[in-house]
């Protein structure tokens, strides 16, 4: 039988080592050790593999490790290799694989689906926490970076020269994950992507499960309201998505409106903060990911899982990771030129708006 280095203890030698600096870990993996022995014996099963009468398998928690650390870095597979004593092959082989067991493992426990009394708590939290009532959550885009896939023209070349995919995210008061949807083509813009993902089309068609319309806090007299998503001018405004008024339509914005932009972009930032954490930590995508949309996408799904995993098992998550910056996930996107709203929709925007110049106001908005 072939002996690998791991079994006389290199990689278990540098674990240990690793495991007695906690700070050095987490540099390292940047997750702490008691996550990374919880992610473990979660997918551990998922990916661990038998010995061979040729080799001896590479163990779950040795993984694990090589994933972590090319999320956590975004080192080439050969600097991955070198680092933990295998192949390129092997290191391109065991990314996707661990991602894909990260996601099919996690994603239940920590980004199912919401349902009626999880948007219920959602909107309790935007209202407490950003006092924007009957908001389940903030909708932005943001553009992974790639090396240019060969023989795929111009799908995924965006506006700003580069190539891209797009992770487009409903994202709740406490900067969690709650809906994803990655793949869409960087040429593609935010409203489109909306419209073909499977939210946009359940939200669009009415199948998500949404609470029913209630009043505004102390406002009573305006009737029920449909609860909204918070989104950017890159987004349509429609019954259940709040955007902005548009300053540059009708030269210049009134006093009430220039208030509902400020309170519905307040709201509205968690999702770019989320976003800034989140790249923050995975510094993959800090720069062009340079491995194929389908690995790029599974390491994005993959992230954001981990994302919520370490909000939810943290033993005090903050607001912001230390080193995070905010940033327009989308800087400078062509917004929608055309923005063919119905009157409801329309009538639902100005009901907030009067709401958050009367009775909804709070002291320090615009004057």
């Amino acid at each position: 039988m072939i002996q690998r280095r791991s079994e006389f203890g290199e990689f278990h030698h540098l674990l240990q080592e690793l495991r007695l600096d906690e700070n050095r870990f987490q540099r390292y993996f940047r997750v702490s050790v008691a996550q990374f022995d919880d992610l473990l014996s979660r997918i551990g099963a998922r990916i661990t593999y038998q010995d061979t009468n040729y080799r001896r398998s590479i163990p779950a928690e040795e993984r694990l490790s090589i994933c972590l650390r090319f999320l956590a870095t975004g080192d080439s597979y050969r600097i991955i290799g070198a680092s933990f004593r295998v192949g390129v092959s092997t290191v391109s082989a065991i990314i996707p694989d661990v991602a894909t067991a990260i996601w099919e493992t996690l994603v239940e426990d920590f980004m199912a689906v919401p349902t009626a009394e999880d948007w219920r708590s959602i909107a309790a939290e935007f209202e407490q926490q950003w006092n924007f009532p009957l908001c389940l959550g903030a909708v932005d885009g943001k553009h992974v970076r790639l090396k240019a896939p060969p023989n795929s023209g111009s799908l995924f070349f965006n506006y700003k020269g580069d190539h891209s995919l797009v992770l487009l995210a409903i994202v709740d008061a406490r900067y969690r994950f709650r809906i994803i949807d990655v793949g869409g083509y960087g040429r593609t813009s935010d409203g489109g992507i909306l419209a073909n993902s499977p939210f946009g089309q359940a939200l669009r068609e009415g199948r998500l499960p949404l609470p029913p319309d209630q009043h505004l806090p102390g406002a009573d007299h305006r009737g029920p309201q449909p609860h909204v998503f918070v989104a950017d001018e890159a987004f349509p405004l429609q019954k259940h998505m709040m955007r902005p008024y548009p300053g540059r339509a009708h030269g210049g914005l009134t006093r009430e409106e220039h208030i509902f932009n400020y309170r519905l972009s307040r709201a509205r930032l968690v999702v770019e903060d989320a976003f800034g954490i989140w790249s923050s930590q995975w510094r993959l995508f800090r720069r062009a990911v340079e491995v194929s949309p389908q690995v790029a996408e599974k390491c994005v799904k993959a992230t954001c899982l981990l994302h919520n995993f370490m909000r939810a098992t943290a033993s005090s998550p903050t607001p912001r990771a230390a080193g995070a910056q905010r940033e327009d996930p989308l800087p400078n996107v062509r917004r929608m030129g055309a923005n063919n709203a119905s009157q409801e929709a329309m009538r639902v925007r100005e009901v907030f708006m009067a709401h958050f110049c009367e009775g909804g106001a709070v002291p320090w908005q615009p004057a």
